[in-house]
């Protein structure tokens, strides 16, 4: 990877938002929860959330991720709220489609994975990315068992 790779994959924006991810920590009481982990890096992203009429009503992340991780999870965080089983899904399985199959950008509330585009290339960052999103659905999917 050249420096100017480096210099493209880890852009300001995303360096921005690894450091400022909203709901962090835990919940004393979740529906569901999910930890998912990347075999290739070891990032970890747990997920607990809290469901009301079929939408999240509440959530943390505990996020141990390289700065792609955290850029992926601050987008999710930002966006998680008030979302369906339906939306968390599709977000992620368009974001997975952005990153290996050069699919579109996921439609909003999650547009803000745009900033991930240059990590197409780089396949070992694709499984920390995907991270945030796949627990957020895992959980849900165990809210929802109850």
């Amino acid at each position: 990877m050249s420096d100017s790779d480096l210099i493209s994959l880890y852009s300001g924006r995303i360096l921005e938002l690894a450091a400022d991810i909203p709901h962090t920590g835990r919940l004393a009481a979740a529906q569901g929860s999910a930890r998912k982990r990347s075999p290739v890096c070891g990032s970890t992203v747990t997920v607990d959330l809290n469901l009301r009429d079929g939408r999240v009503a509440e959530f943390a992340q505990d996020v141990k991720a390289c700065a792609l991780g955290q850029a992926s999870a601050s987008i999710m965080g930002g966006a998680l709220l008030g979302r369906s089983r339906a939306e968390v899904e599709a977000a992620r399985d368009a974001l997975k489609a952005m990153l290996t199959e050069a699919g579109p950008v996921p439609a909003a509330p999650f547009e803000g994975y745009e900033v991930l585009l240059p990590a197409r290339d780089y396949r070992n960052r694709h499984a920390s990315i995907l991270l945030a999103l796949e627990a957020a659905a895992e959980a849900f999917a165990l809210a929802e068992k109850g």
